[in-house]
Order: C-alpha cells, then structure tokens, then sequence
C-alpha cells in the first residue's frame, strides 16, 4: 500500500480539497518511516516543502486508527508566531475529524488551556517556556496530560541544537515522559541540518529509540542571489573603473534619497518598489535604524509608508499586525526583520529578501533565503554590505570588509560543501544545571538530596557532570538560601529561591536585560533597556519617540511621536560564528575567483581586499608588522577557538613577547605592540602550546565570567569551569597554534 492510501480517509478528503495532485518526495518518504517502524524520525527539507503536513498526516492517521486517551500529540516550537501560524493549518486539517487543537502560550486564551486541562485530548502546541511553566505550575495535571502522549513533533529543530534553550527542550521532554508514563515517538523536523548524524542523536537522547533520516530526492534548488556593496558616502569601488566586470555599475539612485543618505538604504528603497520583500538585520537596533531610513525615503519622496517593521523588543499586536498585512498576497508592503522572521512564519508570497550585511551562520542564511521562492519561483536575497571610507590613517585590519568576506563565504560553503553548523554536544551547562534543579524541587516540593540528584543528572544532557560538581552546587544553593533544608533532611526551594521560580523569566533560560515597557498613550510598542532621561528621544517600532516620563517602579516608558532619527538600544547580541566560515573566508581573499552572484560595487571592493591582502603579505603568515612595534594577528578561527587565542596569549605568552595594548574584531583579528620580532612569536607560542594547556589556565585569576543566565547564581568555582571547558574551544585554538609550523619565519 502506498503512502496517500495509506492516510486516514479524512486526511485524503483534505488533500483532495486543497487540489493537490501529488504526494510530494518529502511526504512519500515520512510516511515509510513513520508508519514503517518505531523509531524517531528527522526530516530535513528546504522551506515551504510541506515538512508539517509530511509529519502530521501519517501521525494524524496512527491516532484516528488508534486514539489516544490523552494529548495525542505534543507541538514543540521556538516562537509563538510560528505557533499561531500552525495553529490555522493544523485546525483546518482536523476541523473536519472534530481533533482538538489547543495553543499554550502567553497569548493564548485562559479558555482553551482550561477546556484542555479537562478534558486532554489532541495536539498541543507550546514554546519551552510554556512547557516549563506547564512542568511547574501544572506538575499534578501532567499524568492526565500525557499518559497516553504518542508523538512529540519539534519544529525548526536546527535552532535548538547550539544552546542552552534546546537542551532545556529535551530535559523538559525527558521529565514529562518520565511523569507521565508515556513513551512518545519524537519527530524533528527542519530546512537546514548540517550533520544529520549528530542531529538524530541529539533528538533522540533519553527516548530509548533511534532516529531514522528519510532520504529522498527534494528536487534541484534554484536560488537567485545577488551581493552589492555600498560605502556610505561616494565614490563607490568601481568608480571610474571597468577592467573587472561586465556588469553594469548598480544604480544608486541618490536623486530620490533624502539629503546625504545612505546608497545601501536608496538601493534597498528602489528596489522594493512594487514588491513584497523582507529585509533582514542582525541586531534590533540595526532593524530600527533600517526602518527609519526607509520610512524617511517615503517622506521625501512623498510616498506611502510602505514598511513594516518586526523583532522580539515589539509589543505582540505589532509584530502580529506586520504578519496579517504581510500575508495578503495583495500587499506590496517590505518588512524589516531580525530572526523572528527566520524560521517557518508564513508571511505570504514574499518576491525578495534582502540581507544587510553577513548573518552569523550559515544556517541563518539558509533559512532567511528560504523565505522566498514558495509556491514554486526559485528563492532570492539580495545581500547589501555597507561601510564607511576608510580614514587616511587607518590600519591594515581596518581596510579589509569583513562582512562582504564573511558573506561570501557563506555561500560558498554551502554551494561547496553542503556545509550547515552542527550541534554543540560537549559543553558543561551549569547555568541549566542550577534551572532544572529548580525546576524540578518546585514542581515536585521536598525531595531528598539522593532522588533530586538522580532525578536531575540523569538527563541526557549532564552526562558530563560529576556527582561532585552536583553536591558542590547543592551546597552553595543550601547556603544562598535558594534551597532550605527541611527537619527530615529533605530539600525544598527556599526564600530567595522563590522569589526566582515565581517570576514569570524563570521560564526561559536565554539571557533578558532588564526592560522597560514603551507606551504611547493606550498603545503599547514594545520594551527597550536603559531608559533614557525624561525629554531625549528614543527610537522603537520603526519611529522616534521623545520621553515624556519613566516610571522606574512599574518599569514603564511614557512617550510622544516626533520626527527624526536616532539609534535604538536593546542590549547586547554576541555572534556565534564556527571554524570553518574563517578558513573559508581565509580562502575567499587567497582564491582568484570570480563569484557569479557579485555586483559591480562589490567585484572591485573584493578585488581591492585581494590585493590589500596579497601585498601585506597576509597569504604567507598570520602575523603582520604594521609598523614600529605594532602588529596584527589573523588566526581564521571561529568565535571560541579565537576568544581561546586572546586568552592563552595574554595569560601564557605576553611575558615572553612583551606584549600590551591587545585589541580585537572578534573573530576576526588582534591588534597588540609587542617587543619581538615575527619569528620569535610563532617559536614562543609554539612552545607555550607544546605542554598540556589546561583550559581553566585561560581563566584569569579571580574572574567569574558569568555567560549564562543563571551563572549568577551558581558557584564561581563551576562558573569558571563550565566557560573553560565549555565555551573556550583550546583543541581548535591548539590546532591553529600548531598549523603555524609551516609557516616561514618573517
């Protein structure tokens, strides 16, 4: 029997309804492996290739032939906008079977959790967060839940494979199944998986089961990519030269531009003219900035506001009021975007998305890329560097654009290679450690310290933490009051720690800054950090706002509309860029290549690193004199490898070379004045390498680098532990150190 005859009837009728006139490869290939075995399952497909319909009709089909006597399925996604998004399909699909489909997030109705609550029965769809609070709050309902709970569907699970939210996700699996009973299958599904392997590993931790990874032909991807590059003031790369393309130089159309505007912002502005596009940033304040140049360009030009604008600080009726219009296939509406808009939100028939400037991985690429081409156009990203004219005096470092490099590397490894970011399986999570502990004594109240430690530490994801760590970190919570011992030797949560697990943050274990709501009259815009004083300006939402009170008890904003435009901050974003995007960057400046996707702009700008790169002799060595007793190091390694390299050299070498005044563009270079010469500093830290390093030797004495959430709360000694062994990459560091053997002495 073949997949479709294999559907439930009602599933079929569906399919007939939507006009579908075949299965697709991804939807013939789920269906063997889910109706075919016991096994988890990965399925990994480019987007909008029918990933949620491949995975739910098979598992819709299981529980019509056998239903369950509780939540049958369990939806797990990492916003609550891709939530709401699946919550219309999935309720079309099951209206008609009369399948309960209930959302459990902050935004969802107290009505619907209770209707779920008795009577469980379904899909349930809920971030981490929820579940967290659900696992806490809700701790005597899970049996009813879950008991007979058969499939857990994680979407986007490729975000979820590099940090501490995604191994929360699966300690939280773990838990309810062991509560429950239950012995669900788990079925992961994404666009963009760079070890396969490694991911089915990941998704199948704690389960007991093995993950089978469908392969199946997905069709031939056709992309349409472009990459210009702009300075912010003329001239241009290519001004006044031709001897390199033969592409005609990009219109830069400044007559239509607002005075001394930005040529990026007036190449973005022309050519989502008439079109649905997304215009992706990297930061929220960068994400604000672009909105308000663009809305400045409609003013002048006495246009429409024709862009929207959607990130994590805006209130929910923002970003949701920006999905709405943005799926009317009528709207020639452009929305400016961080990651929020990354992952499977469907937004509509989108024409383009631009990218300004690099994202930090590959897998970012990948997914902001895939938000176009649905419906069967191919894909397309126009990406657009931007930088400043380098001053007169600026040094060698300075002069290289490091995220046209970085872009094009990108690309690159992935047109190459097929080369996406695996997960990280070898770090010490100390900060989910203190989470789930936690967690756990608050939803189950007194427990003694043995069965709290085999409860805990037996998640898959502490398989590398010692009991001794774990009485180290009871002990210090006991006497930092977030745990209180009882008469009978038991342990419970304690008064400080209390006042942590009832605040609603306790929930998520990703990093927050302390926020203050913005309003502006009734209308709620967002949250910002570090208020600025009563009368300055701030800029939220794509406007500027000026400040007419801050109330700091209740942490709110008071604000009026003005024109003008001003920079945002919503505090910090560290970027997590691997190994291989700087070797491959590395290879970009080295390679005479001629990339088919590179604008006129952008041919010359790279044909000028070349040669800036080519004649300070950057081919050769790493280490280049930039004159008296300066120099700059070029390590290519990714962010850990690199941040590993500044320590050991400040805290193992700087003696020996006489070194001072180390600066850094992480990940890309470091810029000190030293008192020896090229060849003595390749002899010295070779030889510093040579003997064992001791990755809590790269911790300077008497720092706690607190990286994590909850690291605040945990013992300096496993603060400083869990960063040396678990975010400082030494092998990688010690792999570059020792591949500058080769090298001639300078």
């Amino acid at each position: 029997m073949n997949t479709f005859d294999r559907y439930a009837p009602f599933i079929r009728d569906y399919i007939y309804r939507s006009g579908w006139q075949s299965l697709r490869a991804v939807q013939n290939a789920a269906g063997d492996a889910i109706f075919g075995s016991e096994d988890n399952v990965l399925l990994t497909a480019s987007t909008a290739s029918g990933k949620t319909e491949a995975a739910f009709f098979p598992i819709l089909t299981l529980l019509d032939e056998e239903p369950s006597r509780s939540v049958g399925v369990l939806y797990i996604a990492p916003l609550k906008a891709l939530i709401n998004d699946q919550f219309g399909r999935l309720s079309e699909l099951c209206e008609e079977e009369g399948i309960e489909v209930t959302r459990w997030h902050g935004d969802a109705t107290q009505t619907s959790k209770r209707r779920l609550l008795k009577k469980p029965s379904g899909i349930l769809q809920i971030t981490p967060e929820s579940l967290e609070s659900l696992m806490i709050n809700k701790h005597m309902e899970i049996p009813s839940l879950f008991c007979d709970l058969r499939f857990i569907v994680i979407d986007e699970v490729h975000s979820l494979l590099r940090g501490d939210r995604g191994l929360q996700t699966f300690c939280l699996i773990e838990r309810l199944c062991r509560l429950a009973g239950c012995y669900p299958r788990r079925i992961g599904l994404s666009a963009t998986i760079g070890n396969p392997r490694l991911a089915g590993q990941f998704l199948a931790a704690g389960s007991g089961r093995g993950t089978i990874i469908p392969e199946f032909d997905g069709g031939r991807e056709v992309w349409r990519l472009s990459m210009e590059h702009f300075y912010n003031s003329a001239p241009q790369a290519d001004e006044g030269r031709a001897e390199l393309t033969d592409t005609p130089p990009t219109e830069s159309p400044t007559d239509t531009a607002p005075q001394a505007a930005d040529p990026g912002m007036g190449y973005i502005f022309e050519h989502t003219k008439g079109k649905k596009c997304l215009i992706f940033t990297n930061s929220r304040e960068e994400c604000e900035s672009v909105c308000q140049s663009l809305r400045q360009y409609c003013e002048v030009n006495h246009e429409p506001d024709r862009f929207l604008i959607h990130h994590g600080n805006l209130s929910a009726s923002y970003r949701e009021s920006a999905e709405e219009e943005m799926k009317d296939d009528d709207s020639l509406m452009s929305i400016c975007a961080t990651a929020t808009l990354e992952l499977g939100i469907d937004v509509g028939r989108l024409e383009r998305a631009f990218q300004i400037d690099a994202p930090y991985t590959v897998s970012g690429f990948l997914q902001r890329m895939g938000r176009t081409g649905r419906r069967g156009d191919p894909s397309e990203m126009w990406f657009v560097m931007r930088e400043e004219h380098q001053e007169a005096r600026a040094m060698l470092p300075d002069s290289i654009p490091w995220p046209l490099i970085q872009g094009i590397a990108l690309i690159q490894l992935y047109i190459e290679e097929r080369f996406v970011e695996p997960p990280r399986m070898d770090r010490l999570p100390y900060s989910l450690l203190y989470h789930q502990t936690m967690s756990t004594l608050s939803s189950h109240g007194e427990m003694t310290p043995a069965e709290l430690a085999s409860r805990v530490l037996s998640l898959s994801c502490f398989h590398r933490i010692t009991q001794d760590d774990y009485r180290t970190l009871l002990r210090h919570l006991v006497k930092t009051d977030h745990i209180a011992t009882t008469e009978n030797g038991g342990l419970i949560v304690g008064l400080t720690g209390e006042r942590i697990t009832t605040s609603y943050k306790f929930y998520a274990v990703f990093q927050e800054n302390i926020e203050y709501t913005v309003r502006a009259g009734s209308e709620q815009l967002g949250t910002i950090v570090k208020p600025p004083p009563i009368g300055d300006k701030i800029a939220i939402a794509g406007r500027v706002w000026v400040v007419e009170e801050v109330d700091h008890k209740r942490r709110e904003v008071l604000c009026t509309l003005v024109k003008g435009n001003i920079p945002a901050y919503f505090g910090d974003v560290p970027g997590d860029i691997h190994d291989r995007i700087l070797e491959r960057m590395y290879r970009v400046l080295r390679e005479d290549i001629r990339y088919p996707y590179l604008m006129s702009h952008a041919v010359y700008r790279l044909s000028d690193a070349r040669d800036t790169f080519q004649k300070a002799g950057m081919d050769a060595s790493p280490l280049i004199h930039l004159g008296g007793k300066m120099w700059a190091f070029f390590p290519w390694v990714g962010t850990y490898a690199f941040l590993a390299m500044e320590r050991f050299l400040k805290i193992k070498c700087a003696k020996r070379l006489g070194l001072k005044g180390l600066q850094t563009l992480r990940p890309y270079y470091m810029q000190f004045t030293m008192q020896v010469g090229a060849e003595e500093f390749f002899e010295i830290i070779r030889e510093e390498a040579s003997g064992e390093i001791v990755p809590m030797d790269l911790v300077y004495p008497k720092e706690v680098p607190v990286f994590e959430k909850y690291d605040q709360y945990i013992p300096e000694e496993l603060v400083r532990k869990g960063f040396a062994y678990g975010v400082l990459d030494v092998p990688g560091m010690i792999e570059c150190i020792r591949s500058l053997s080769f090298l001639p002495d300078r």
